[in-house]
């Protein structure tokens, strides 16, 4: 097992968790709380939003052998282990499934108190039983010499018991939403071999990277691993939560993001996170903007009412997945579904112009940028360089495949997008791309101005002012680029969402497009500007201040795409920096002299 993770799971900010599991440990001074990654939708006028309810079990407290509550407790974790030291003892904990916690007990006599959420609930012969919305159980094969389960009110149980226990002897908590418990004790030491075997052949699948970033970059393939959870109703996949801890569902670009990051460990992982969106297509071609376990989101009423999405990114994705396994049949899987999604787009959200518009701001995936304030619809830069990309890739796709007149087709309409844009939205005074709202320009300016660049197919001179945007100081260049709204504009707001934050899957699309157009140099200051950002902190964050590099209030932790795209560059800046070494030491390098921002030595 790596060393570099080594206590990076606090229990206090990162739960311990697993692969599959909806169970997040954490730890409040001396007392450990279980949190589940569910939202349970249907209950919350009962026990509220998912992110303030209380936990499903709480106050769990280790007792002396005198029954009285242990307060001095040390932790040290792992990603497969979390040994929890008292004065009774050292308490080793794993994951025996994604229901079930294994405690391996030190020999001696000692308790546990702790209070469950549930409304009814009793103690046996080997532990007790508690049901509710969610049902748990605790089970030992430590002789048990106190055992109580009483209600005190308000749908908690207090749970009670003290045991003596002997060397090897376990306790199992499953906390699940089945009617059967799983129960039996099974031997310690095999499921704990199981648990670190597993974590080690994750980490010995990723590829290497630069040692600057190794310790950030394991972090966030723990993210890649932990952050999973198990198939149920509407979730048809095992995917990857965009926060284990603050965003509970899957939403369709984050999943295209995280299948990026998958891509280089797990075929069919990565894949997966592209069919459970597939899954659920709509007759008309339309892709869910999310997907919970109780339901689908297509439709909402607020701040406007009308159908809602996430960028059309698919064919984008799917071929650079191709790109690492070769696998064909994904992409004869994918193909028509995806040409449908995209053939939504261009079927059903068409301006005056010809152009695509976005008509919720929320399937932008920009909530609140200010470029939504004047109302819907909006014509965006943004939208329609994903579709000129798609469209793209679905004429590569349809070549592979065999089929040559779709590919000429969808290049005609990639074509006409692209043309359309430099027709519409280019603004040649100030040199940047625009939105619209009905048929005006936005003032309001944000990188999605900068996405057309993307395309790699924009003309020279319009390629060259583009690219000098992005190191515009006045706009998006701030000491940690790329802020999500030009700093000099009156809604510049670095703490509030797409409103000036750094969000790492902008900076990733800005580095691809630069790379597009042979600006390589400039995309490694871009990217590494954005590894520097990422790698500076504990965890990985939703966004961050575009002037000090902190987490803005509101950034939710553990968060899949920074991870995701965090490894993507991290991957991209050590095969460039070794394509450059060796083009160096070999006297090819066509770089300029002292272009290269780090040392280079030649053995």
């Amino acid at each position: 097992m790596t060393h570099t993770l080594h206590n990076r799971i606090d229990l206090t900010n990162i739960p311990f968790t697993d692969r599959g599991s909806r169970i997040l440990l954490f730890r409040h001074g001396h007392q450990l709380y279980f949190r589940l990654a569910e939202r349970w939708a249907k209950w919350e006028e009962e026990v509220g939003h998912y992110r303030k309810r209380v936990p499903i079990i709480s106050e769990w407290t280790f007792l002396g052998a005198d029954g009285q509550p242990l307060t001095d407790l040390e932790a040290e974790t792992y990603p497969d282990v979390i040994h929890l030291t008292t004065p009774s003892g050292t308490f080793d904990w794993t994951f025996l499934d994604t229901e079930t916690l294994l405690v391996r007990l030190p020999a001696g006599r000692f308790g546990i108190t702790f209070n469950v959420y549930a409304e009814r609930g009793a103690g046996d012969f080997r532990g007790g039983w508690l049901r509710g919305n969610r049902n748990a159980a605790y089970t030992t094969n430590a002789r048990l010499v106190e055992n109580t389960v009483e209600s005190i009110g308000n749908k908690q149980f207090h749970v009670r018991f003290m045991v003596e226990a002997k060397a090897g002897d376990t306790l199992l908590l499953n906390i699940t939403p089945r009617i059967a418990y799983r129960r039996a004790i099974l031997p310690g030491e095999p499921v704990f071999a199981r648990a670190k075997a597993a974590w080690n052949a994750w980490f010995e699948a990723i590829p290497p990277v630069l040692d600057e970033y190794r310790a950030q970059y394991e972090y966030a393939w723990w993210i890649m691993r932990a952050g999973l959870i198990n198939t149920r109703y509407y979730f048809t996949r095992e995917a990857l939560l965009p926060s284990k801890i603050h965003y509970v569902g899957v939403w369709q670009w984050d999943q295209v993001f995280h299948a990026l990051a998958y891509r280089h460990v797990d075929t069919q992982l990565a894949e997966d996170q592209l069919r459970i969106f597939l899954d659920h297509q709509r007759d008309d071609g339309m892709l869910p903007d999310a997907i919970h376990d109780e339901g689908l989101i297509f439709h909402l009423t607020k701040p406007v009412e009308a159908d809602v999405t996430k960028p059309p990114l698919m064919a984008w994705a799917a071929l650079k997945l191709y790109e690492q396994s070769a696998n064909l049949d994904f992409l004869a899987e994918i193909y028509q579904p995806v040409t449908r999604w995209d053939e939504w787009w261009t079927t059903y959200n068409r301006s005056a112009d010809g152009l695509c518009e976005y008509r919720h701001p929320f399937s932008s995936g920009l909530d609140d940028s200010p470029l939504w304030d004047q109302g819907m619809p909006v014509v965006s830069p943004d939208l329609n360089s994903y579709l000129v990309i798609e469209f793209d890739s679905l004429a590569r796709i349809a070549e592979l495949l065999g089929d040559t007149e779709a590919a000429k087709r969808f290049r005609v309409t990639s074509d006409a997008l692209l043309n359309g844009m430099i027709a519409h939205l280019w603004d040649d005074d100030s040199g940047i791309f625009r939105a619209l709202h009905d048929g005006k320009p936005l003032n309001t300016l944000t990188p999605l101005s900068l996405l057309p660049l993307h395309t790699g197919r924009l003309p020279a001179p319009i390629t060259e002012r583009l690219a000098k945007q992005v190191t515009n100081e006045s706009l998006f260049w701030t000491p940690h680029p790329l802020s999500t709204v030009a700093a000099s504009d009156a809604a510049f707001d670095r703490a509030q969402m797409w409103r000036g934050p750094v969000w790492i899957n902008m900076n990733y699309f800005v580095v691809e497009a630069l790379k597009r157009n042979g600006l390589h140099e400039q995309a490694a200051e871009l990217r590494r500007k954005t590894l520097a950002l990422v790698t500076q902190h504990n965890d990985i964050y939703e966004y961050y201040d575009p002037i000090t590099g902190e987490r803005p209030p509101k950034a939710a932790p553990m968060f899949g795409w920074s991870a995701a795209l965090f490894i993507e560059l991290a991957i991209d800046e050590t095969r460039w920096r070794e394509r450059t070494v060796a083009q160096t030491c070999s006297g090819t390098n066509n770089l300029p002299p002292g272009s290269n921002s780090f040392h280079v030595r030649c053995e």
